[in-house]
């Protein structure tokens, strides 16, 4: 019998500790009777759950992790409505994006449907817009769209600060950790905030890990090799070379950009922010443009107000630099230390900024 109790408690201790499970109701109404409606958890992205809608009504009811991030969304709807399962039931209208429940999940839904404001007008306005508006207006909507994608970050940022002592902050991880690095994920952790050990947290993170820092591709491609120099002209016609910067205790940052590529113009802001803080310190940087038009090339250097050396072979994509550092998209760039070696790859926004700061300080 002792041996029983033993095993027993052995297999107890051994034993992975199972999350509280939590009822969940979930109703809500419709007007578009016979479309299927799926209740989504979060963290796998996939239904657990789903019904057709009658009479204009649908309902859920179960059990799932306390806390559980999880989602309704109509079949034939682009918008979820998000919710966390805290026990109290939750009444959903997808008509016009509302949600009644718990003060936490009724303030959620508030900043959800706030920070898509921005993008619903934006696709409203495209939407009535022709194919031959569209692309007139291309490099028009396409600053819009940056513009756009910008604001969510920010609401992102404000999310974070606001509701530092909820989980309200899950819902916009994503957005946080690709406008300031998965480097936050640590400092978050770290800090010991409400939200550090709820699963999504570490799904965000690796998510967007992928999307700025995959495997393979052209964000690690080259990095802690030498650079390989490029030799081009400036707007005047003079060459120059990448080696003539690197070096003499410098940090160079080689932008390839070009002033057709809506996010290049979108980014540089950011740049010129960077060169103006950490010039005196060491740091130079290097344009070189994957144009094909002088004029537009040197139009775009003085709107932009880009105070470094601009070079190009003004040869498009089949720029020099496109095979010798394989790159298939803009914008893209490559940080090269004193010595010659490169350390990083396609920084943009806070965490190229936070990367500077290591380097030169504050």
């Amino acid at each position: 019998m002792k041996r029983l109790f033993l095993t027993a408690a052995i297999a107890a201790a051994t034993m992975p500790s199972l999350a509280q499970q939590v009822k969940y109701s979930v109703s809500g109404t419709y007007a578009d009777d016979g479309k299927k409606i799926y209740l989504i958890d979060k963290l796998t992205d996939k239904a657990i759950d789903s019904m057709v809608v009658a009479n204009g009504k649908f309902s859920f009811n179960g059990t799932a992790d306390k806390d559980a991030f999880m989602a309704v969304k109509a079949e034939n709807k682009r918008w979820t409505t998000v919710f966390f399962n805290d026990g109290t039931p939750v009444a959903i209208n997808i008509n016009d994006s509302t949600l009644k429940g718990s003060p936490l999940n009724e303030r959620l839904t508030k900043y959800d449907v706030e920070a898509d404001i921005p993008n619903r007008t934006f696709m409203a306005k495209v939407s009535k817009m022709t194919e031959a508006e569209q692309r007139a207006q291309g490099e028009k909507l396409m600053d819009e769209y940056n513009k756009v994608m910008d604001g969510q970050t920010e609401f992102a940022n404000k999310v974070f600060k606001e509701e530092r002592n909820s989980l309200i902050p899950l819902a916009f991880s994503e957005l946080y950790f690709f406008d300031n690095g998965v480097e936050e994920y640590d400092e978050l952790v770290k800090e010991q905030v409400v939200f550090a050990t709820h699963p999504y947290l570490k799904k965000s993170r690796d998510e967007i890990a992928k999307v700025l820092q995959p495997e393979e591709g052209p964000k690690t491609a080259f990095i802690g090799q030498q650079f390989i120099d490029l030799e081009m002209a400036d707007p005047d016609g003079k060459m120059h070379k990448i080696s003539d910067f690197v070096g003499e205790g410098k940090w160079v940052l080689v932008d390839f950009w070009a002033s057709w590529c809506g996010p290049c113009r979108a980014e540089m802001p950011n740049v010129v922010a960077a060169y103006n803080k950490f010039h005196d310190k060491g740091f130079e940087v290097i344009g070189v443009s994957f144009d094909s038009k002088k004029d537009a090339w040197v139009k775009a250097i003085e709107q932009l107000k880009t105070p470094w050396l601009q070079i190009s072979d003004l040869k498009g994509w089949k720029c020099a630099a496109a095979p010798i550092y394989k790159i298939d998209g803009i914008p893209d760039n490559l940080l090269i230390d004193p010595q010659g070696k490169i350390v990083a790859r396609g920084l943009r926004g806070k965490p190229m900024q936070k990367r500077l700061q290591r380097i030169f300080g504050e």
